[in-house]
């Protein structure tokens, strides 16, 4: 490892130590449940799990049929967490999603009472399946309950149960009848993972497991309690100034208007990323590490989670889509271009 990323303090007390200790252990226990029903997609998984330790929202991206709900409902089993699924459509309404107040006669008393009927959002884990066929009205009722866990129905404000997590997910293919999340919102998601097709091996695994008779009973891996432990003890875990210096590096490097700017960047990006990529990039490095036992935040992590950190907050611009250049592919070129601090590149 470089010396570089090696933090001025780590993670030395022993509750801590044990508490990381026994992160990794029900991380794997996560794991070994969810291949009851899981085949393969185990980049997917880890950033699922990533979102949860870190306390954030993410969108997940993939065409219909990759159990894309299926995942996200088994997860909250093996987490012992609340689920509910709320499915996008042009007509549903924010009061669909927060709830609304009905008048209601009190049994006691006889008298007609308004009472609040919570929506699908309070849950532990929400799923807004196809977010993008509503329109943004109806979006923006996601907003204060992803950034403020809280949601206001007519002037009043009601707290939503911790853990509290959004996974939205969208279909890269139909895009008629569509409303294109705004970048503000994007910007609230810390990944957007992809969900792509299996191997063919896993493919045909789970074409035989799916035609037969299964009866599968989840053990919970942890719950709401000990995830929110672990969050904090998320936050708790080192990072060397170098390490975060990158991240930040990346980040300013791929605004099209800035001194750091690339050529390539200028040529091909609108917008680049916002200050929140920085902070994920770190935050999940964070957790990244914790899971792979380590109690310090390496450049790797850093790398390895650029993508889905970065691929919705850096907007190609037209040339870029004429050209048929990826976000993806816009990514790669900024690890490739952005120096490592003091690698003297």
């Amino acid at each position: 490892m470089d010396k570089n990323t090696e933090p001025t303090e780590s993670l030395q007390a022993t509750d801590d130590i044990e508490l990381a200790a026994d992160l990794i252990d029900r991380y794997a226990r996560l794991r070994g449940e969810l291949g009851k029903l899981i085949v393969g997609q185990d980049a997917v998984i880890e950033q699922v799990m990533l979102t949860i330790l870190a306390g954030g929202n993410s969108l997940i991206v993939g065409v219909p049929g990759l159990a894309k709900t299926l995942l996200i409902h088994s997860i909250a089993q093996v987490l012992d967490l609340g689920f509910s699924r709320i499915q996008f459509t042009p007509d549903l309404m924010p009061s669909d999603i927060t709830g609304t107040d009905l008048v209601q006669e009190n049994p006691d008393t006889g008298r007609r009472e308004l009472n609040f009927l919570p929506g699908p959002i309070f849950a532990n884990i929400v799923l807004a399946d196809e977010i993008n066929r509503t329109p943004p009205k109806t979006q923006s009722a996601l907003l204060e309950a992803m950034q403020e866990h809280r949601v206001t129905v007519q002037g009043k404000t009601y707290q939503l149960e911790e853990p509290f997590f959004v996974f939205a997910t969208q279909n890269p293919i139909e895009l008629e009848g569509t409303y294109p999340l705004p970048e503000a919102q994007l910007d609230r998601f810390m990944f957007e993972i992809i969900i792509d097709y299996l191997s063919a091996e896993d493919e045909l695994d789970v074409v035989r497991q799916t035609t037969s008779l299964r009866e599968i009973a989840f053990e919970y891996a942890m719950s709401g309690e000990e995830i929110r432990a672990f969050q904090k003890l998320v936050r708790r875990v080192p990072v060397s100034k170098p390490v975060s210096q990158y991240a930040l590096d990346l980040v300013r490097c791929s605004r099209p208007g800035s001194d750091d700017a690339l050529d390539f960047v200028r040529d091909w990006v609108d917008y680049g990323a916002s200050t929140r990529a920085a902070q994920y990039l770190v935050l999940g490095g964070k957790a990244r590490a914790l899971i792979n036992g380590r109690y310090h935040v390496d450049f790797d992590d850093i790398v390895q989670l650029a993508k889905p950190v970065l691929r919705h907050r850096v907007l190609r611009n037209f040339h870029a889509e004429s050209e048929k250049v990826t976000s993806d592919e816009l990514i790669d070129r900024l690890l490739d271009a952005v120096p490592l601090p003091g690698s003297g590149m």
